[in-house]
């Protein structure tokens, strides 16, 4: 089973995972595994393995094999190598080949190559690997070894889109017991047989993946408001037949017995739950004219690599377009639309009527300053009143005191809904988004992604979550070097293209050759 756990942010998923893991031991109760299971955690912090090898980083995930291998090495390294040594190097081989050590290397590569780490850097030092592979180093750590349980927070946590479709298609061989704490809803839809919803400090499960749990949630607490409301007109109509009639001699049985039967309604408990969902609403200041962006033969080169060469399409009133490619290459193309980058050639034409709002992946620069979040706003709000400010961010979960949290201290998460504050208050009719929903928690992706459904304009987007971009878009512009691919179609379709996949393909070829120059 793949348990998916759920819960508001600060409801006590990763500290529920914690005392799974051993790592916190503050608690009442017990943890209990069979003797001879043996359990794998992602871990968060890759400092530790900064002066190993990534595939052996890799490989240390089986602690009891890796101990086996040193302790191998040790022994057949020893000068004065005698036949106690040889009885114990005999125990050590038989150890070793039934924790599968004889394939430990190919498989650890296995899964650093699916994860997007070249060959090439598997035998570099964790410490000299970029970000992002480091993070990807400690992913296959985990699932290194099969281990019997296995625990990931937010493991798809900067992968690309083709490595999360490799863990997805990875974890539905698993034969481990899965618990994984994710925001991304295809994710978790794809691996996850039982949802674990973290509420109110309790844990409910449900039996179905994610989309399942949602649908049923929805129904089961509409279907509770039905039975109040009925139970409730039921209450009145009762009262109000024992106030008239409880006086009256020839009716008093009547009222007895309706008054027997009020004491038998119950009304079911609708706990409010701990999620809040941000109300997010996109007004237009205007409706966009036919033309709206035509982007004719631009080129952009950075550091002498080619992000894009001859990048020629078209948007118009109403349509949605997905970007993909390599992060830089995008960013790029989505900075250079949003007007804060020049092309190398080409040029990019607006429609007169359209107001863009971008939304950029990086988005320190806006919060480098002591400003509190009323003060931040203000410069972005036509209305520069602290009521309405205040009621602003009150719509994007900013309450009492919270408002006067210096802008600088914000949490990532915080400053996306930010962020999108600062892009409603511009009234935009086009849309500019990269990477939207990083760092959101899953009823804030979930509240963005239904007010871009009612969007009244056109968009361009960039995003590895999968559900997000195929609900929005019908069209998916690919970035791949001096080319570039404009399909029609949905996302999902897009991704199972087999000429994308080799596509894909081809480019970690590329990467595994240029690493080894």
């Amino acid at each position: 089973n793949c348990y998916g756990l759920i819960g508001a942010n600060g409801a006590g998923k990763s500290t529920l995972l914690r005392c799974l893991s051993g790592e916190e031991d503050r608690y009442s109760g017990n943890v209990i595994i069979p003797r001879g299971l043996r359990m794998s955690v992602l871990k968060q912090d890759h400092f530790g393995f900064n002066d190993v090898a990534a595939l052996t980083a890799v490989i240390m995930g089986h602690e009891r094999l890796h101990q086996v291998m040193v302790e191998k090495e040790a022994i057949y390294a020893k000068p004065d190598f005698n036949d106690e040594d040889g009885m114990k190097a005999a125990e050590l081989e038989s150890d070793f080949a039934d924790m599968n050590g004889y394939t430990a290397e190919a498989d650890a590569a296995t899964l650093l190559s699916g994860l997007g780490i070249p060959e090439a850097r598997h035998q570099k030092l964790v410490g000299e690997l970029d970000d992002d592979e480091k993070v990807r180093v400690l992913l296959a750590q985990a699932i290194f070894g099969s281990p019997d349980i296995l625990l990931l927070d937010e493991p798809t946590n900067h992968l690309d889109t083709d490595s999360i479709l490799w863990l997805e298609n990875f974890l539905l061989d698993f034969k481990a017991t899965t618990i994984v704490v994710s925001h991304d809803r295809h994710f978790l839809d794809k691996v996850c047989t039982h949802v674990a919803d973290v509420d109110f400090g309790t844990v409910k499960m449900f039996v179905g993946n994610y989309t399942f749990w949602y649908e049923s949630s929805k129904l089961a607490l509409e279907q509770k408001r039905q039975a109040n409301k009925k139970a409730a007109d039921k209450v009145k109509e009762l009262k109000a037949f024992i106030q008239r009639f409880s006086a009256n001699a020839s009716k008093s049985r009547q009222a007895s017995s309706r008054r027997a039967l009020l004491d038998k309604i119950t009304l079911d408990d609708l706990r409010p739950s701990n999620r809040k969902y941000p109300y997010i609403v996109w007004k237009t200041d205007r409706p966009l004219g036919k033309q709206v962006l035509t982007v004719d033969r631009i080129s952009k080169t950075i550091d002498g690599e080619v992000m894009f060469k001859d990048l020629t399409f078209t948007l118009g009133r109403g349509e949605s377009i997905a970007v993909t490619g390599s992060d830089t290459a995008t960013a790029c193309l989505m900075e250079i639309l949003a007007g804060e980058m020049e092309p190398d050639e080409g040029e990019i034409h607006w429609g007169v009527k359209v107001n863009r709002a971008y939304f950029p992946k990086d988005n320190s620069r806006y919060f480098d300053t002591d400003d509190n979040l009323v003060s931040w706003m203000r410069q972005f709000s036509p209305n520069a009143e602290e009521e309405f400010l205040r009621s602003f961010l009150g719509r994007m979960l900013f309450k009492g005191d919270e408002t006067q949290k210096s802008a600088r201290v914000l949490s990532g998460g915080e400053k996306v809904r930010c962020m999108l504050a600062r892009m409603m208050l511009q009234d935009p009719n086009f849309l500019i988004l990269d990477g939207p929903t990083n760092h959101l928690d899953l009823e804030t992706i979930t509240a963005l992604n239904n007010s871009l459904l009612e969007f009244d304009g056109s968009m361009i987007l960039a995003s590895h979550d999968v559900q997000f971009v195929d609900s929005l878009v019908s069209r998916v512009l690919e970035l791949d070097g001096e080319d570039f691919y404009d399909i029609g179609g949905s996302y999902e379709d897009y991704l199972a293209d087999e000429a994308r996949q080799a596509r894909a393909h081809a480019r970690q070829e590329a990467k595994k050759h240029q690493a080894r120059q």
